[in-house]
């Protein structure tokens, strides 16, 4: 790496905890480990994020939870640390997560409140977050406001209780293989490609790109070697039962039960949804075959997408079993990175202009208003020559021989396929949607077009989510100089 590209991402560094050892050097650090849950489930009645169209829960099919994951590393008066929050939520909107880092800033002995890090699962049944995007007719139902004062209390609370709960442990990781994700977008002979379009078309010719079914896992210990929390890395959002209207947190919720059942209820389990912007645990084709044999086999849906990242989870375990270390290298970093926005054209904000005159006849078509309404005041900035580039907290950290590194986005999974065979490290685990949304596309499917890869879907465009790649490999790989 040339040391011009070096000091391009390090002038960008906000926080930069001390090295603490090698990986895997004896008595170079210890590390602490604390972990706790929370519902993030309100007892009221609550609009659903996901969909285009307004859905009101007033029941609980599976609560929503945020499980929190806090790591300290100790060597003399220096310390190094982390703090992981996974919530089944759509994302992670900016107000969440400075609401939440307010209430711990000077309350938490010892936590820097800038080390904490917020992602979502993407589940598609969990509440809105966001004033405005709906339309919320019904008196008695929660409104996004109040939801997030509500959620930002529960975060913050969960993030003490597992700070102050760190005790010397130990920390292992693995690998396994799991069939969850499908690439979801089809593409046809004359060259357009939609979002879950049929596959047994005539003029179907394939997916468009490629799927990861590796299965990340970190596994947490203490002192006895009691597992006390995992986090699991998974290039699939949890989205199977996305058009539901009541309050779900889709597959994470059967996979928390199926490892609690075996390893004790007070296992916290993170679910962190990888690089997978193109991806859904939806099927795309064999669907027959794959429904029948589900059936034959008396499973859900859940179950069966639940069970085979358990399996995945089971394999990864028995090798970090093997290898607990509690003197692993803990390092933070954090970069402010400036990404490129998506140029909008001319007959793009037209279009636009003429879907947001039509349908905000109708309140109940709000969110769609919305969405569109977006690009035509990029465009207006844009001519402007108002706009400015996208900026994006990204987070580096090295655990021993693992990366973890996260995104704003929803970001396609052929960037995280490269920046994972680029990384330095062991394994990296990348974490997307620790930030608001949208899709950050390849080329590829600029050109295809469809929902997640038009102006609509995209702040951020292909050339920015290059960028973001260069900046993520550049910033894990300086965490391995040697």
């Amino acid at each position: 790496m040339s040391m011009h590209r070096v000091k391009r991402v390090m002038v960008c560094l906000v926080a930069v905890c001390a090295v603490l050892g090698a990986g895997r050097a004896a008595g170079a650090s210890k590390l602490y480990v604390g972990a706790a849950s929370v519902s993030i489930t309100p007892g009221r009645p609550v609009a659903l994020s996901g969909q285009m169209h307004t859905r009101i829960a007033r029941v609980t099919e599976a609560e929503a939870i945020a499980s929190v994951l806090a790591l300290e590393s100790r060597e003399g008066t220096q310390t190094a640390q982390a703090v992981f929050v996974a919530c089944d939520l759509v994302a992670i909107d900016d107000e969440v997560l400075a609401g939440t880092r307010k209430r711990l800033a000077g309350k938490v002995a010892g936590l820097d409140p800038r080390m904490v890090v917020l992602s979502a699962t993407h589940t598609h049944t969990a509440p809105v977050t966001k004033e405005g995007d709906y339309h919320i007719a019904e008196a008695d139902v929660m409104r996004p406001a109040e939801y997030v004062e509500f959620l930002c209390a529960r975060l913050a609370g969960a993030v003490a209780r597992a700070w102050e709960s760190r005790k010397p442990g130990r920390a292992g990781w693995g690998l396994g293989h799991a069939m969850v994700a499908q690439n979801r977008r089809a593409i046809y002979a004359d060259g357009h490609a939609q979002m879950y379009g049929a596959t047994d078309r005539a003029e179907f010719r394939g997916i468009e790109g490629p799927e990861d079914h590796g299965v990340e896992v970190l596994c947490f210990w203490d002192e006895t070697g009691n597992l006390i929390a995992t986090a699991i890395n998974l290039a699939c959002p949890s989205q199977e039962v996305e058009g539901g209207s009541t309050v779900h947190a889709d597959f994470w919720h059967t996979i928390r039960q199926a490892l609690q059942s075996k390893h004790g209820k007070g296992l916290v389990v993170l679910g962190w949804t990888g690089a997978a912007g193109d991806q859904s645990p939806h099927l795309m084709y064999r669907k027959k075959a794959e429904e029948r044999m589900r059936a034959l086999r008396g499973l859900t849906r859940l179950e069966e997408l639940a069970g085979r990242v358990v399996t995945a989870w089971e394999e990864a375990y028995a090798g970090a079993r093997k290898e607990p270390h509690g003197d692993a290298v803990l390092r933070h970093q954090i970069a402010t990175v400036e990404l490129p926005l998506r140029v909008i054209t001319e007959p793009e904000a037209a279009e636009a202009r003429s879907k947001v005159a039509a349908l905000s006849k109708d309140p109940r078509n709000r969110r769609l208003v919305v969405w569109h309404q977006d690009v035509v005041d990029r465009f207006d900035s844009q001519k402007a020559g108002t706009s400015k580039p996208y900026k994006m907290e990204l987070h580096a950290i090295r655990l021993g021989d693992v990366a973890i590194a996260t995104n704003a986005f929803e970001y396609y999974t052929q960037f995280g396929i490269q920046i994972k065979s680029r990384s330095r490290a062991l394994q990296t685990f990348l974490i997307q949607l620790a930030g608001p949304g949208t899709y950050v596309p390849t080329q590829i499917a600029v050109r295809g077009g469809g929902y997640s890869a038009i102006p609509e879907s995209n702040v951020v465009g292909p050339e920015g989510g290059q960028v973001l790649a260069e900046r993520t490999v550049e910033l894990v790989n300086s965490l391995w100089p040697e």
